[in-house]
């Protein structure tokens, strides 16, 4: 009796240990991670925004918001938000019926593993090397460009022969961003499309409902979440885009492009940390953008369980 009550205690040391262990291992094997996001991703982040608060000497101020009522500013943060949510819709519309068509194919396929790797990559494909492809075939010397210009069409949708080039402006940038949205709403809405269940279409035909009836009753309002949540995702995608605006759009235009501007402007002198409000603005509305995913994100996985 005394050793078994003994043995006992030993027993359930040696088990609770081995959850502690564990635990440590995987903050250990998150230590280069969290490395990685503290000096490359937190630190510069808190630099950029809190450098709003202070003068170019050091001294705290509030001035610097002052640049946040410069109707330029203002115009361009409208801008940002029209393109980006431009983009999030017309690429969220047409990945979703991308999705759409690639249900009736074999998921193992060529054709599925085709698109899928082809998303892969593409969502990946942005910045000056996408901004050269588009100005190599769009530019007022591209490909497209020329060849319209050799079949008659001397003015046409990509250039008006007056210096202005359509992807040289904020509604041309369009183009390129849904190059990079289309595959990006396939890879974050397929697994939901593949969420539904066979059994729903069975019951709903064994009660009587029509095709119709099963997309605006069942279908529809189950993918509502996800898809909502997708479009946000790629409204934050265009929002924070800045590389290959940057290789296109000499001026401004852009909120992103407004930083530029505050940070490397010869005429804007004594400004420059009004460039950290621009990214505390930009911060602020990623914030709400990505708490709306979340929220969206949290309801529609409730489905795919």
């Amino acid at each position: 009796m005394t050793a078994a009550a003994t043995a006992a205690p030993a027993t359930t040391t040696r088990g609770a240990g081995k959850p502690s262990r564990r635990r440590s291992a995987v903050w250990l094997g998150l230590t280069p991670f969290a490395i990685y996001i503290i000096l490359f991703l937190a630190i510069p982040a808190v630099l950029a925004v809190g450098s709003g608060f202070f003068t170019k000497t050091g001294s705290f101020t509030f001035d610097n918001f002052s640049a946040l009522a410069d109707p330029s500013v203002q115009s361009d943060y409208v801008g940002t938000l029209g393109l980006s949510a431009a983009t999030a819709i017309i690429g969220g519309i047409v990945g979703a019926l991308v999705c759409f068509a690639l249900l009736g194919t074999n998921p193992t396929g060529g054709l599925r593993t085709a698109i899928d790797s082809a998303s892969s990559v593409l969502a990946q494909f942005g910045g000056v090397m996408l901004a050269f492809a588009f100005i190599v075939t769009f530019g007022l010397n591209g490909i497209i460009t020329q060849w319209l210009i050799q079949s008659g069409f001397e003015k046409n949708v990509f250039n008006d022969f007056q210096g202005n080039t359509l992807i040289y402006s904020v509604v041309g940038l369009s183009l390129p961003y849904l190059y990079f949205q289309v595959p990006l709403m396939v890879l974050t809405f397929m697994p939901a499309m593949e969420g539904l269940k066979a059994t729903w279409g069975e019951a709903n035909a064994t009660l009587g409902g029509t095709r119709f009836t099963y997309w605006t009753r069942i279908g529809f309002p189950i993918l509502a979440p996800a898809f909502f949540g997708s479009v946000i995702l790629l409204f934050a995608n265009s929002f924070s885009s800045y590389a290959t605006a940057a290789a296109l759009i000499s001026q401004g235009g852009l909120i992103s492009l407004d930083i530029r501007g505050f940070i490397n402007s010869e005429t804007v002198v004594g400004h420059q940390n009004a460039a950290g409000v621009l990214a505390l603005l930009m911060v602020v509305t990623m914030i709400i953008v990505m708490y709306l995913y979340s929220m969206l994100e949290r309801r529609a996985s409730r489905w795919r369980r």
